[in-house]
């Protein structure tokens, strides 16, 4: 069946036009990253937070025109697993690279969990310390809220969508503007702006590839939009313009917020978990006669809570599909009768989030401080610079074979080229500091699970026919099953 066949005969309704899908992609960028690591990308870099955010959204966006001209070939859902499957055709890779995506959803909304819990500190003003039961239990206690939600059969709306992306957008354009006020009152020291510092005392160039593999988790989110490719009016007419004009505007708001936060605040309080969180403190120093920074954590509760509930939701029907194809155990795919929800693949995927949380957030009460609570936004970067790496050398193969339908967005030739390049880049231990070596050992648990799991499917079950199911026929939403 051609592509074009494809495209007209989805059984998925096609109700998203261009302002909705410009929405939904910059809805899902901002959120956590920004709102959690700002203080820790300060204080790989010093007064010079903008710099890695700018990287990273250079970065970013080579690597989204690979996906846009993957997804105007294929406009179907499933994202980097099909184009991965389209190119290559083996299984196990295949696999690895939805597994692989699968984990880091987990670990952002394990890391949205950790800043959840933060700032609900802040703004009831429980003064827990990091590290605490407390915050524990609070982290804890949200992640089995967001999977009650999942049980109940929450899939994702649109329309919700722009209501949580316009309170995400609320609250950094808060920071901005009151940054901007604190500058004109004379609060701001802009001499930090262009001072790079590192503890370590690398020189400019490793201090600000360190902190970009931190920022990169911020401008993530552009590629999960590919997957309602089957639900935009016109995928190839839309995704072009609005995922470079989404990408164009959090990368601008996300140099102006950094800018802000080092402008007003020192990075020595940024990086100090004990005062708080860094845009926190950012609308308490250019505003502390208005109410703002009371109200502000608030904001940053929901917008990270929306970044936990689309991953969680990602994630459980990641698994879920791959169940139903035989590539994990089969137990994975059993559904919640009456909700038509995958209660197994829930309850698989909130445990590794709660052993994430539990580890990260105990470990941020140690020495280490806020460089160990940046671990699992790291670990979310590194997961998807590997994927970005073969999505982009997936374009390569691909391109080799003509198209099922000549009017696909072309990217310039050299874009995968560098965009693999860049992202096998900054995937490697060379692009991390010490503290950030963790982030191979999370991976490497998370990855080496799905690989026994894989293992133990292909030795004990066998799936209808002999054969496993193309990705693109995988089924991520069970809630349709009659």
């Amino acid at each position: 069946m051609s592509n074009l066949a494809q495209e007209k005969n989805t059984e998925l309704k096609r109700v998203i036009g261009p302002k909705l899908l410009l929405l939904f992609i910059v809805g899902d960028i901002l959120g956590t990253g920004v709102y959690a690591l700002t203080g820790s990308v300060a204080g790989e870099v010093g007064g010079a937070a903008w710099a890695p955010f700018l990287v990273a959204f250079a970065v970013a966006t080579i690597t989204a025109f690979s996906y846009l001209e993957l997804v105007t070939r294929f406009p179907q859902a499933a994202g980097a697993a099909l184009y991965t499957h389209k190119a290559f055709g083996i299984h196990f890779v295949t696999f690895l690279v939805a597994f692989t995506v699968m984990c880091s959803g987990i670990t952002s909304a394990s890391t949205a969990s950790n800043a959840f819990a933060g700032f609900l500190n802040d703004g009831l003003g429980l003064d827990a310390a990091p590290g605490s039961l407390t915050l524990v239990l609070i982290a804890l206690g949200f992640m089995t809220l967001v999977a009650l939600i999942n049980l109940r059969g929450v899939g994702e709306s649109v329309k919700a969508n722009v209501v949580l992306t316009l309170v995400e957008l609320s609250g950094l354009l808060l920071v901005i503007f009151v940054g901007l006020a604190g500058m004109f009152a004379g609060k701001a020291d802009f001499s930090r702006v262009m001072i790079f510092e590192s503890a370590e005392g690398k020189n400019a160039f490793m201090a600000v590839t360190a902190a970009t593999t931190l920022a990169f988790f911020a401008m993530v989110g552009f590629e999960d939009s590919v997957n309602m490719a089957e639900e935009t009016e016109n995928p190839r007419r839309d995704f072009p313009k609005m995922m470079l004009t989404g990408l164009g505007i959090t990368g601008l708001i996300y140099v102006l917020v950094s800018i802000s936060a080092v402008a007003l605040v020192p990075v020595g309080d940024l990086t100090d978990p004990e005062k708080g969180s860094a845009l926190t403190q950012v609308v308490a120093a250019g505003a502390p006669d208005l109410p703002f920074d009371t109200i502000f954590p608030f904001i940053g509760m929901f917008a990270v809570a929306n970044s936990a509930l689309i991953n969680m939701l990602m994630a459980s029907r990641l698994v879920y599909g791959m169940a139903k194809q035989f590539v994990l155990p089969p137990v994975l795919g059993k559904v919640l009768h009456g909700r038509r929800t995958p209660w197994i693949a829930i309850l698989f995927t909130t445990a590794i989030a709660f052993g994430l949380i539990i580890w990260v957030v105990n470990a941020s009460g140690s020495e280490k401080g806020a460089e160990t609570v940046s671990l699992l936004g790291g670990t979310t970067s590194l997961l998807l610079l590997c994927v970005f790496t073969v999505v982009n050398i997936a374009l390569l193969v691909i391109r080799r074979r003509p198209p099922g339908n000549p009017d696909h967005f072309k990217a310039p030739v050299w874009i995968p080229v560098v965009g693999a390049v860049t992202c096998a880049y900054l995937a490697g231990p060379w692009a991390r500091s010490a503290e950030q070596q963790d982030q191979y050992k999370v991976a490497g648990v998370l990855l080496v699970i799905g690989i026994v799991l894989w293992g133990l499917t292909r030795i004990f079950y066998k799936p209808e026919g002999g054969h496993f199911q193309d990705i693109e026929h995988m089924d991520l939403h069970p809630e349709d099953d009659e």
